[in-house]
């Protein structure tokens, strides 16, 4: 049995052993929610709850494979049947099986978003909307608009009218191609990263069948970062728990910063009036910072008027005040920012435990020419990522294929790796394979070929022998062979005339052939791999150990999460932070002042923000810019020095 009064502390016990029903968790930053939630699971379990009737649902795959394998140490159960991931992972698993209630195949391709940009450009062809004068706006824009849409179930002129004003004079056509493109993807059976939780609420809503076997399934439902849930995934959490009611959420209120992409922060703010039962716990002992560094944090998110109040209380000793750094201008910060990482990295502190923190990533351009200048190592979290690489959706649009003969978008890609094949064959190809009842078999006869050019038949003979290997091992699941035979059939010349660095894409595409090996079907493989290319950035795993001799520069959105010894804050400056955008968008300043507890509560030791008294906004140099309001907010007029919870160091 576990000792949970060894374990845990009084907050974490109360929430572990909480009785059914209701349960919302107010977990502040670094107070030990995962390791509430783990202990939470072993305890459901330790009580005789089934692991199969259990649902984990968090943010990323990672954080529900560490939490279930912290519960396998804790109790000696198989934990195979519990289910845990994303809500898209669980989303995905249960439309498998009933997709074809909704009009879609069994075997329906998920897409990434570089697909869905091309879909939704063939979906503007096909409407005849006139581009060329490129006051229409970009398939990726659209989007962008259409995903916001789904998101945050607001129509979609009025997220036109809300954020994409200067878009008006075109919703009309707008409005045509979000149709056109929902009608293709049905067509196709395919479902981009927003359908699948769409998908997934139609299904529970609309066969009650549906919804009553899973909700009898999943007797408890435990959600991590509740804050940053959407309306779908709330209306997905309450058709799930309505019968036995045990649904515990967890978050902070206090780091909802995520509404751009959706998070409705009203879904943590009211879930006591969705369920005025609910036992409301707060989790407020803080293990990451030192006592200054939180009384700042505590002070920095008071003014916002919606939020569960709480208090970080530190467990450590006591350290280092915060300090304001007011600089002459943009240049003296980068000098003062990199000098300071010099001088820390000289007192022995890691370079990889030190971050420099911005608002937004155009902030940092001074900051990185400095760096450079003086020699100093830093990672930038952004790029593009390795699934979304040209090279590695080339290969899985041959799997594509191979799983959904009706993917016309893989069937595309592929045809114009081939000489000889533009846009109008590949077209006419696809027209060709999918007018046939059979797609697959329509490619080896010999009316096939006719739809060919002469001088493409070479490489499309070439085609059909890898297409050939690449049908026949997905069949007796033989993945790893497949990038062997794509690369044999004449990508690797392709590969090397195209690209300068062909042999390090070669290296890539043996480490997907690898990462195959983990998967019991191509139909998995598939799911998974198109899953993560939609994984946002704020996901991208941070590996102290790999990255110890790197400075971080990184936006605050993708700092969520993680921690460092050092943090600097750069352009705490009014109309840099908060942002000028920002502000204009409702509950801006809110979200503003939540972005701003986030970057201090990142910090475990040291604290630094720095204040451009001269800036340049699009290389253009403005005088007398003020401190952030968040910075004003810290000192009001009046306090002597030492009662402001920061020093504040001379001009530099």
């Amino acid at each position: 049995m576990i000792d949970y009064e060894k374990e845990l502390n009084p907050e974490q016990r109360n929430v572990v052993k909480a009785a059914d029903g209701p349960i919302l968790v107010i977990a502040g930053a670094g107070s030990g929610k995962t390791r509430a939630l783990t202990y939470r699971v072993a305890h459901l379990i330790e009580q005789g709850t089934d692991p199969g009737r259990i649902l984990l649902a968090t943010f990323t795959n990672k954080a529900a494979h560490s939490m279930l394998s912290r519960v396998e140490t804790l109790v000696d159960v198989d934990l195979g049947r519990l289910w845990g991931g994303t809500f898209h992972h669980v989303g995905n698993r249960i439309l498998r099986r009933y997709a074809g209630l909704l009009g879609y195949e069994r075997a329906y391709t998920i897409v990434d978003a570089e697909d869905s940009r091309q879909l939704i450009n063939t979906c503007i062809r096909e409407m005849g909307i006139h581009t060329a004068d490129g006051t229409f706006p970009k398939p990726s824009v659209l989007g962008e608009i259409i995903s916001l849409s789904a998101n945050t179930g607001v129509e979609i002129d009025k997220i036109i009218e809300g954020r994409y004003r200067n878009l008006s004079r075109c919703i009309t056509d707008i409005l045509k191609v979000a149709l056109r493109y929902r009608l293709r993807k049905k067509e196709l059976s395919v479902m981009d990263f927003d359908d699948i939780l769409l998908n997934w609420r139609a299904l529970l809503n609309d066969f009650p069948e549906i919804r009553e076997e899973y909700a009898d399934r999943f007797l408890h439902i435990l959600v991590d970062e509740y804050q940053d849930t959407n309306i779908i995934q709330a209306d997905i959490l309450d058709l799930l728990a309505a019968g036995h009611r045990n649904l515990m959420v967890v978050g902070d209120d206090s780091q909802s910063i995520y509404s751009f992409r959706g998070a409705n922060f009203s879904n943590i703010l009211k879930f006591p009036e969705r369920y005025p039962d609910a036992q409301v716990f707060k989790l407020e002992t803080n293990y990451r910072s030192t006592p200054e560094i939180l009384a700042l944090a505590n002070l920095s998110i008071v003014n916002n008027p919606y939020q569960f109040e709480k208090v970080l209380r530190a467990v450590r000793k006591k350290g280092l005040r915060p300090v304001f750094v007011p600089l002459k201008n943009v240049l003296r910060q980068a000098d003062f920012v990199a000098q300071r990482i010099i001088e820390l990295a000289d007192e022995g502190i890691p370079l990889g435990e030190i971050a420099v923190l911005y608002r937004a990533h155009y902030h940092s351009m001074e900051l990185q020419m400095e760096l450079v200048r003086r020699g100093i190592p830093f990672e930038i979290r952004s790029g593009i990522r390795f699934f979304e690489q040209a090279h590695i959706k080339d290969v899985t649009a041959f799997m594509r294929i191979a799983a959904n003969p009706l993917d016309e978008i893989a069937w595309r890609r592929v045809m114009k790796l081939y000489p000889k094949i533009g846009d109008v064959t590949a077209r006419k190809i696809w027209e060709f394979v999918s007018s046939r009842g059979d797609p697959l078999a329509a490619v080896f006869s010999d009316e096939f070929m006719k739809q060919v050019p002469k001088g493409a038949a070479a490489g499309i003979g070439r085609f059909r022998e890898t297409l050939k290997g690449v049908l026949e091992l997905s069949a007796s699941n033989a993945l790893t062979q497949i990038v062997d035979v794509i690369l044999k059939g004449g990508y690797r010349e392709r590969m090397e005339e195209k690209y300068g660095d062909g042999a390090s894409r070669e290296e890539d595409l043996w480490q997907l052939s690898a990462f195959s090996s983990e998967f019991a079907s191509l139909e998995e493989f598939l799911s998974d791999l198109a899953l993560m290319t939609n994984i946002t950035e704020e996901e991208a795993s941070y590996r102290p150990e790999e990255n110890n001799h790197k400075v971080v520069l990184s936006s605050i959105h993708q700092a969520k999460g993680l921690e460092w010894a050092v943090v600097f804050m750069i352009w705490c400056s009014e109309g840099m932070f908060p942002l000028a955008r920002a502000l204009k968008e409702p509950g801006g300043e809110d979200e503003e002042r939540r972005l701003f507890y986030v970057a201090t509560t990142r910090a475990k030791d040291q604290l630094y923000f720095c204040h451009p008294l001269v800036g340049r906004t699009r290389g253009v140099w403005s005088a007398d810019a003020v401190p952030s309001r968040f910075i004003a907010e810290l000192a009001p007029s009046g306090l002597e020095p030492e009662d402001l919870p920061f020093d504040q160091w001379m001009i530099r």
